[in-house]
Order: structure tokens, then C-alpha cells, then sequence
């Protein structure tokens, strides 16, 4: 099984999916991308990820366009900026869509807070990809 996730700056959300994806899916092949990919993985999606058990500190932003000649199970888009902007991947054979408020756009009253809301993205996602039948 071969699985990406998109969002548009493969800083938080895909990488959150991602890294819950291959916990529960050790010997699938997982990727995610991003439209227009930040720099570096979100630090508090990091911090929330170890908080969930999974390290997802080495990963880093990558660029969709170079898994679009891939073939793959499923595509799956965690915003709506990515399915609606994303590149057609003709070789899928399944795209499934939800989006998830991206964390990163809120304001945060303390480290403590930004870590909530973190920390309920994960659960959010979590929860979306125990509902997927892969």
C-alpha cells in the first residue's frame, strides 16, 4: 500500500498524518507533500507528535510535484487550499479530502495554549484516520 498525504506546507498537518499513518502502518509506504512547503516541520507538531509517541523530529517539508508521476493507493488532502490547488496524480487510485483547521493560523495565548491546540490536531487526525478502511 502506498499512501500521501497534502496539505500546502507540509509543516503540520500532512506531517502529522504522515507520522500517525506510519505508526499505524509500519509496512505501508507513506509520503506526505506540500503545494508551496515551509521550510521545516512545525516545531509544536513536533512537540505534539512526541507527546502522542511519535517522533517525527527528522522529517521535513517536501514538494508535491515530485510524487506526481508516482503511482499510489491512496492521495489523501488535509486542507482545502491543497484539493482544490493540488496536482491531478492520474496514477491514484483513491483521493480522499478532509480538512482540518491548520493550527499554525491561530494565535496563541501561551506555549501552553498553542501546545492544546496542537495537541487536539493530532487528536482530530487521529481520529479521521481510524475511521479510513485502507
Amino acid at each position: 500500500m502506498k499512501i500521501i498525504v497534502l496539505c500546502t506546507g507540509n509543516s503540520c498537518r500532512s506531517q502529522i498524518a504522515e507520522g500517525l499513518l506510519k505508526s499505524k502502518y509500519p509496512d505501508y509506504e507513506i509520503h506526505s507533500a506540500g503545494t508551496k512547503p515551509e521550510l521545516n516541520v512545525n516545531p509544536y507538531a513536533i512537540r505534539a507528535m512526541k507527546d502522542a509517541n511519535i517522533d517525527i523530529s527528522n522529517n521535513y517539508p517536501k514538494l508535491v510535484d515530485d510524487f506526481v508521476d508516482q503511482e499510489f493507493d491512496y492521495v489523501l488532502t488535509v486542507c482545502d487550499s491543497a484539493n482544490e490547488i493540488c496536482p491531478t496524480f492520474h496514477n491514484a487510485k483513491n483521493k480522499i479530502h478532509n480538512s482540518f483547521e491548520d493550527p499554525s493560523q491561530d494565535s496563541y495565548e501561551s506555549d501552553e495554549h498553542a501546545m492544546e491546540i496542537y495537541n487536539q490536531t493530532v487528536k482530530d487526525i487521529s481520529n479521521w484516520i481510524e475511521q479510513l478502511d485502507f
